[in-house]
């Protein structure tokens, strides 16, 4: 069995993370429009979700909190690109019903959460990982659920935004690179899940699932927060 390296939380990151978990229990503002209710509002929560199933050919199944619009665009975008990183803990809180759906009642073995790796410079931009820290929140606390980091993007790969769905994976192709200490534990009836913010062709699920796979190390389905797959 391979033992899986996880990823040490630095300082800034268990503080936000303690942060996150602390607001979703205290009073504090909604994560979609700002107003006094922690962590969703009556009128965001509303237009959050159902969850989807978008299909991806080709691709792992996927089960998303909702789609990629109204105040879960606008909270993931806050927490993503304008350093709203205690919002962690309310975009969390969504996809906890969709992990324990994918994942189903617990077993006995443990679920592997691996996030899609982000290009480095990005990450340093946004002041860290994250989809990383978005699965550390959503593994706290809870003793069946792991967090593992074994996926890294190549250099020079290109930002996905404004590329089409083939331009997508042609970015990808070979790209995304495992790093065999960090490997999730494949214990008998461990279930390893890919995590990541938005599903928009499934290029980077797809990519991330094949490297896991060759590997060693087959994936059982996606949680995603956001579908922004074209409707059809």
């Amino acid at each position: 069995m391979v033992r899986a390296k996880l990823d040490p939380v630095d300082p800034v990151d268990a503080r936000a993370l303690g942060a996150a978990l602390v607001d979703l229990v205290l009073p504090g503002e909604c994560a979609g429009c700002g107003v006094a209710v922690r962590p969703w509002c009556p009128a965001c929560l509303a237009q959050v979700g159902p969850p989807t199933r978008p299909w991806l050919p080709g691709g792992p199944a996927v089960l998303a909190a909702g789609r990629y619009t109204g105040p879960l665009r606008a909270a993931l975008l806050r927490y993503k690109e304008r350093g709203r990183r205690d919002l962690a803990g309310a975009l969390a809180w969504l996809l906890v019903p969709v992990l324990d759906e994918v994942a189903g009642p617990p077993r006995g073995s443990a679920v592997w959460l691996v996030p899609a790796p982000s290009r480095p410079a990005a990450a340093r931009e946004r002041g860290g990982d994250h989809v990383a820290r978005l699965c550390r929140t959503l593994a706290a606390g809870r003793a069946d659920v792991r967090v593992a980091r074994p996926l890294r993007l190549a250099r020079r790969t290109r930002d996905s935004v404004g590329l089409d769905a083939a331009q997508r994976a042609a970015n990808l192709a070979g790209r995304v690179l495992v790093h065999p200490g960090a490997l999730p534990g494949a214990g008998p009836g461990d279930r390893v899940l890919l995590v990541d913010d938005v599903v928009t062709t499934g290029a980077t699920l797809r990519a991330c699932r094949d490297a896991l796979g060759g590997a060693g190390v087959p994936v059982a389905a996606a949680v995603v927060l956001c579908d922004a797959v074209r409707e059809r």
